[in-house]
């Protein structure tokens, strides 16, 4: 008979992706993800199947809970004139706020794709449907806001958008402020 779990996965979960976020993959050691999480090793492995089963959960719950519900304006049937602005002003907020986990840690993602765990075909293909996932709320953002653009004006003006954004949360960690003014060039180009 198997045991039934005694834990909230989501909590857990939550748990994993601070560490991760916070340390990276390679960085965080079972022992770390234990203290964490408050799971034993064998609960770990038994739940997820390895580190990498909790890690691949994390970065699912980082794109779903963190990422997404930010990008959500950008991502409906209706988007306002205001939301492109909008994302920015917050984002720039945010690495602003040095307590922040983003001011703190960057983007979970853009992190991974600095380190070894990103020469994984998987996480690889994660890491640029993230991009892409970025980019396409760009250029819906740009649309809203501009209007008709001709189309390699609007692919340059969301590569450009996009590629600050990138930078900004790859800076966020070593230089808050540095990411913050990456986010000001990105609202200057928005015009």
């Amino acid at each position: 008979m198997a045991r039934t779990q005694s834990f909230d996965r989501d909590t857990v979960v939550r748990a994993a992706r601070a560490l991760f976020w916070r340390t990276g993959y390679e960085s965080t050691s079972i022992p770390e993800l234990e203290a964490a999480t408050g799971l034993s090793r064998s609960s770990i492995y038994n739940a997820f199947g390895s580190k990498r089963g909790l890690f691949d959960a994390a970065v699912d719950s980082y794109l779903t809970e963190v990422v997404r519900p930010r990008l959500r304006p950008l991502a409906g049937q209706h988007v306002e004139p205001s939301a492109l602005a909008d994302y920015l002003t917050g984002l720039r907020a945010a690495f602003q706020n040095l307590e922040s986990m983003p001011a703190a840690n960057g983007c979970l993602l853009i992190n991974t794709a600095g380190a070894p765990i990103a020469d994984d075909p998987q996480v690889a293909r994660v890491i640029a449907d993230y991009r892409a996932e970025l980019r396409d709320a760009v250029v819906r953002g740009l649309h809203a806001a501009r209007g008709q653009v001709p189309a390699p004006e609007l692919a340059r003006l969301a590569d450009a958008v996009t590629g600050l954004m990138v930078a900004a949360f790859a800076m966020a960690r070593v230089d808050a402020a540095e990411a913050a003014r990456s986010i000001d060039t990105a609202l200057a180009l928005l015009g």
